[in-house]
């Protein structure tokens, strides 16, 4: 073989070895590419089970609605962004058990939930706080949240019930209701609201005739209905959780102690109606968390839950679930790293003035300004997400009917002092 011919020879092999090379490059992405595409993950621990389960499959709908939207304008930080599901059972220690899953096997760089006070604060104390693990709540709202030393990272996009007293008190105030007694859920929520309630009612000249505890998982609450019937109130206020909460109705119903009644959001939920009787909460009346409806935030959401899910449920949460998931996602591109402590910090950055405003579902437009280091003011479906320095927003509340056996709006307003 001449030299010539042994020379094309070892030239064919190398630009075949480059060639296969560059096949298996095209093929096999490179190891920062692979990275691009490992997706970020966000837990979410709500009651998918137990006595809140009315409003836990509703949220998620809400979560995955924002983390949708976000996936198909390019995600986050260029990877994909994925919720991790957990069930708290409406119960604590389930709620610490899947947390810790959340955070030590799944890895999650956030977690959204709990609905509950009673769980949101174990959980935070337990598991989110040591672990640095920023955690937001779209339905928590004792008032003992503000207070909780969580080094920053609890937060909630949900009013606290101090207000949530004060609007109700002051709808009962409006339907001239003078004397009135309160049964709540014996935890830090049913607590709070039940004090902050009394507190507000009683400033305006109402009449607490008696307050009373219940537990949860009862057969009867007989014997707290008999107590709570002295004194001749005109109205139960029943702040609880539907499932118990239907049990106090019907034996109240039953019994003839009351036929008149006053809910606070726990209990916004429709099925209560077919569980009770349409017919027996008619006119009954309640609070809740609401965004005001005609806000073009709120508007372009609701469109976009119409799409994604049907008719939007009058069940509260979607709206507080949607926008704790939209804003995580911002803090997390904003500070360039799924770091705990990072995205606390950055919540405020994304969520409070000044800034570009950014509504709901402009992701792309939130991502363009931050590239080019501009200051952006999200601005939630539920409303303005201004964290003050407790990681509480104020908010706007929905006063509520039965009205043939389903929820009706009356007005939504902001509470008076």
């Amino acid at each position: 073989m001449s030299p010539m011919h042994k020379l094309t020879r070892r030239a064919f092999a190398t630009a075949a070895a480059l060639t296969a090379a560059a096949l298996v490059t095209t093929l096999l992405p490179s190891t920062a590419q692979q990275a691009a595409q490992t997706p970020i993950k966000i837990g979410a621990l709500l009651s998918l089970t137990g006595d809140l389960q009315a409003y836990g499959e509703n949220c998620l709908k809400g979560i995955k609605l924002a983390l949708d939207q976000i996936n198909a304008a390019g995600g986050v930080l260029g990877s994909p962004i994925q919720v991790v599901e957990a069930d708290d059972q409406t119960s604590a220690q389930p709620a610490i058990d899947a947390a810790q899953r959340l955070v030590n096997v799944e890895k999650v760089a956030a977690i959204i939930g709990a609905l509950g006070s009673g769980i949101t604060i174990p959980v935070a104390t337990t598991v989110t706080v040591p672990s640095k693990i920023p955690q937001i709540s779209p339905a928590s709202t004792a008032p003992t949240i503000t207070t909780l030393d969580d080094n920053g990272f609890l937060f909630r996009t949900v009013p606290s019930d101090a207000f949530q007293g004060v609007a109700l008190a002051q709808i009962t105030r409006e339907e001239n209701l003078e004397r009135l007694a309160i049964i709540y859920i014996n935890n830090d929520y049913g607590k709070g609201l039940a004090d902050s309630f009394k507190a507000a009612f009683e400033k305006r000249g109402g009449t607490i005739t008696k307050s009373v505890p219940y537990e949860p998982g009862q057969a009867s609450y007989r014997g707290e209905l008999d107590q709570l019937k002295e004194g001749d109130p005109q109205a139960l206020v029943l702040i609880g959780y539907p499932e118990n909460g239907a049990i106090i109705l019907r034996q109240a119903l039953e019994g003839g102690l009351f036929d008149r009644f006053v809910f606070t959001d726990g209990m916004r939920s429709p099925d209560l109606a077919t569980q009770v009787g349409a017919d027996k909460l008619e006119g009954s009346i309640g609070t809740s968390p609401q965004a005001l409806t005609d806000s073009k935030a709120y508007q372009i959401f609701a469109e976009a839950y119409k799409a994604a899910y049907g008719e939007l449920p009058p069940t509260p949460y979607i709206d507080t679930a949607y926008d704790a998931a939209f804003v995580l996602a911002l803090a997390i591109q904003k500070a360039g790293s799924t770091d705990g402590t990072a995205i606390r910090d950055a919540l405020r950055q994304v969520a409070n003035p000044p800034g570009t405003e950014i509504l709901p579902g402009e992701w792309a437009k939130a991502v363009e300004l931050l590239k080019k280091g501009e200051d952006i003011d999200y601005t939630g479906a539920s409303g303005s997400l201004n964290f003050d320095e407790n990681g509480d927003v104020a908010g706007t509340f929905a006063h509520w009917t039965f009205k043939g056996g389903q929820i009706v709006d009356l007005k939504v307003f902001e509470p008076e002092g």
